[in-house]
C-alpha cells in the first residue's frame, strides 16, 4: 500500500492548501475492526477527501468506467478500489465488500449513490447488517471552491441493532433511513 500512503500525503497537502480542509470527530473512527463511512456526495473529489485525515486505509466501491480510464483505472485499483457496475451490484462486488469487512477493513461508501443528494440506497445498511461492520456517519460541508473552506465531519456510529435481527425489506429501508438522517444531522449541525 505504498501507492496509497503516498496518494494520502498528496491529498493531505492538496487539501489543506487549497481548501483550507477542517476535521473534526476523527475519534469516533474505530482504530481497529470493520467500518463503513457513509458519506454524503457532492464531488468526484469526496472519495479522496474522505479518507485522506484517517490512518486507516480506506477502499470504496468505483463505478466499473472508471477502470476503464488509461491511468485513472490503474491507479485507483492499485489504492484499493474495485468495480461496480452503475444500477445494480454485481455479487462479485457485494462479496468482495464483505470479505473486506470481514478482514476487518475501512470501507468507504456513498448512500446517495450519485453526486448531488437523493435518497438512500440500501447497500451501506445491507453490507452493515450482513458484516457487522460499525456505520460511521460522513459530513462533507463546502463546495470544493478553491482557497474557501472545506470541512469533513466523522459522527458517532450509527446504532442499528434495532434492524440487525430482521431480514425485511422494510426493516433495511429503516436501517437506510437511519443512517441518511444521521449524516443529514451532521451536514446542518455544523454549517
Amino acid at each position: 500500500m505504498q501507492l496509497y500512503r503516498f496518494g494520502r500525503f498528496v491529498c493531505r497537502v492538496f487539501f489543506n492548501t487549497f481548501f483550507r480542509l477542517e476535521v473534526s470527530g476523527m475519534e469516533n473512527v474505530p482504530e481497529q475492526g470493520a467500518v463503513i463511512l457513509a458519506s454524503n456526495h457532492i464531488s468526484t473529489l469526496d472519495p479522496p477527501l474522505v479518507g485522506t485525515p484517517l490512518k486507516r486505509v480506506v477502499r470504496f466501491m468505483a463505478k466499473e468506467e472508471l477502470f476503464k480510464v488509461p491511468v485513472l483505472g490503474t491507479i485507483i485499483r492499485n489504492v484499493g478500489a474495485f468495480p461496480v457496475k452503475r444500477g445494480g451490484v454485481s455479487k462479485e462486488s457485494i462479496r468482495h465488500a464483505l470479505q473486506l469487512l470481514k478482514e476487518g477493513g475501512v470501507m468507504g461508501i456513498f448512500p446517495e449513490g450519485t453526486r448531488g443528494g437523493g435518497m438512500g440506497k440500501k447497500g451501506a445498511a445491507s453490507l452493515a447488517l450482513r458484516s457487522g461492520a460499525v456505520v460511521i456517519p460522513v459530513g462533507i460541508i463546502g463546495n470544493y471552491k478553491m482557497f474557501s473552506k472545506i470541512k469533513i465531519v466523522y459522527g458517532k456510529p450509527v446504532d442499528l441493532s434495532a434492524y440487525r435481527e430482521s431480514t425485511s425489506s422494510d426493516s433495511l429501508e429503516q436501517a437506510t433511513e437511519h443512517i441518511m438522517s444521521s449524516i443529514r444531522e451532521l451536514l446542518t449541525a455544523r454549517k
